[in-house]
């Protein structure tokens, strides 16, 4: 799917003329991607990478290539990550969050010859968690002059959430981002949707008629972007006492000032949105208002029917000053989409529509297990210099796994091998390890590593443990040999210890290696 999501002229128009009247900003988290420093716009903190991520360097977009019609805040930089060595590697920011509740994640992008001069941006892929979103072209955006943005709604699954940009296999430079957001939103948006199997990823969402560019905050409470929507029908703008209610999805009461209607026998038929779709479900809303109630005898004024590429969506729909939203879940579409509404019998008043939102429903990635993802992360601390990569899940997306890190299939997602060979890793080898129960190779061979072996007696159908030509000091643990499957134990030179146990001396089937150590045993070393 091409990203139509970018912002024209005028985008960020100043509000400080009505800061006094502003409701709180949403919350949430606003990251100033390469940022030194915090800065505030429009009232709302934005804050630097520093916390959120540990890769990447900033950027500095060239002050000519920035449109003159955006503050150079929040744009003026990026973050960007290196390609070199790292095909299907991704870096990743950490967000706190509230398990349970969704988050409406946008994610912006700027070039500005950000690579070197480069004169056309590079095109990766971006992911929440486990779930591959999508990949980013901003090409004929930037080609434009104009910035593109991305924008899903993902459940919270856990205290944190992960953004990651990753290189693919169309990746010819460093891939970037220019900023980040993560939004809290209400419980009632978009809660027909199953959030425990899907996501949603965000398409188009207008004001039909309205001849304001984006309204955005402070007038729609979660700073959703509804772009200026026009066609070749008459639009009616108008200020009115907006008394819309009840439409679950919280729509800016300024979305209605505004609509695109015709006269009363005539149908309304345009393409929305005006881009061909890829062959998905879509989850589709609409939203209808009418400045007018029912005639003098009580009856309706405007009923409209609905369709969506001819195929019926919603038939016989009052449309009331209170306002009313039809929408659908999981509706199929592919190409371009045709929207056409129409006067139902009887109706006194011609059509009209206010504003749409159009997501592409995503199937939600699995997760790798939760006491993987924590044993990991301490592993991952006890290096001095982990991979880094090693962020966000360490299993999924599957192409996007963790450097070493090898997982299972199926529906629980377990680590299963480490393989770190010769990665120039230094720091200690962490007690969590143990914890990593599904582990059947550890390898760590030929690093910088120190400190004693930990006790990995646990992990029950380990095979392969190679530690050699490490630092390492202390005793050989003779728990080692309650592992009734190891079959290779490569300990030689480190700084080991002690004697040999005899747990591990001729074990059956155990090839066994500890030569360059001053250890002691009632055999020859091997």
């Amino acid at each position: 799917m091409s990203p139509l999501h970018h912002l024209l002229i005028l985008f960020f128009l100043s509000l400080l003329s009505g800061a006094l009247s502003q409701p709180q900003p949403p919350k949430g988290t606003l990251i100033d991607c390469g940022a030194t420093s915090a800065s505030i716009v429009d009232g709302r903190q934005w804050l630097p990478d520093a916390g959120f991520t540990s890769s990447g360097a900033p950027r500095i977009v060239a002050p000519v290539a920035l449109p003159t019609h955006l503050p150079p805040l929040v744009l003026s930089t990026v973050q960007s990550f290196p390609l070199q060595n790292n095909l299907h590697r991704k870096f990743c920011y950490t967000v706190n969050t509230t398990r349970g509740v969704k988050y409406m994640v946008r994610s912006t992008y700027f070039y500005g010859g950000a690579n070197h001069g480069r004169p056309v941006p590079p095109v990766f892929d971006q992911m929440v968690d486990g779930t591959l979103w999508s990949m980013v072209n901003t090409t004929e955006d930037y080609a434009g002059s104009m910035f593109s943005y991305y924008e899903g709604i993902f459940p919270a699954r856990g205290k944190t959430m992960s953004f990651c940009i990753g290189a693919n296999s169309y990746t010819d430079s460093d891939p970037f981002i220019s900023a980040l957001e993560f939004i809290q939103l209400g419980d009632s948006l978009y809660n027909s949707t199953d959030f425990g199997n899907y996501s949603l990823s965000l398409v188009a969402r207008d004001a039909f008629g309205s001849r304001q560019m984006v309204i955005r905050y402070p007038d729609d409470q979660f700073d959703r972007y509804w772009h200026s929507f026009g066609q070749n029908y008459s639009t009616e703008t108008y200020n009115r006492n907006a008394s819309v209610s009840g439409i679950w999805n919280l729509p800016p009461l300024k979305v209605f000032e505004a609509q695109l209607t015709t006269p009363p026998a005539q149908p309304m038929e345009f393409q929305w949105p005006p881009f061909s779709l890829q062959n998905a479900t879509y989850y589709i809303a609409l939203y209808l208002a009418d400045d007018l109630e029912s005639s003098s005898d009580g009856s309706p004024r405007r009923v409209v029917d609905i369709a969506i590429n001819d195929v019926p969506y919603y038939g016989n729909l009052t449309v009331t000053s209170a306002g009313v939203t039809v929408f659908a879940s999981r509706w199929p579409l592919s190409g371009l989409t045709t929207l056409k509404v129409t006067p139902a019998d009887g109706s006194r008043l011609g059509p009209l529509i206010n504003a749409g939102e159009i997501f592409q429903v995503l199937p939600l990635g699995r997760r790798t297990h939760t006491r993987d993802v924590i044993a990991l992360e301490r592993v991952k601390n006890s290096f001095q210099n982990p991979p880094q990569d090693w962020s966000g899940d360490p299993c999924l997306p599957r192409q996007y796994s963790w450097t070493g890190v090898t997982c299972s299939e199926g529906r629980r997602v377990r680590v299963v091998a480490l393989n770190l060979t010769g990665m120039g890793l230094s720091g200690s080898l962490s007690h969590s390890l143990a914890d990593l129960t599904a582990l059947t190779s550890i390898a760590l061979g030929n690093n910088h590593l120190s400190g004693t072996i930990p006790d990995l007696s646990s992990l029950k159908g380990l095979q392969i443990v190679h530690l050699n030509d490490n630092q390492l000091t202390g005793r050989i643990p003779s728990s080692l040999g309650t592992i009734s499957g190891l079959h290779e134990l490569f300990l030689q030179n480190n700084n080991l210890a002690g004697p040999v146990p005899d747990a591990l001396i001729g074990k059956p089937g155990l090839n066994l290696r500890f030569h360059g150590n001053n250890v002691t045993s009632s055999t020859p070393a091997r």
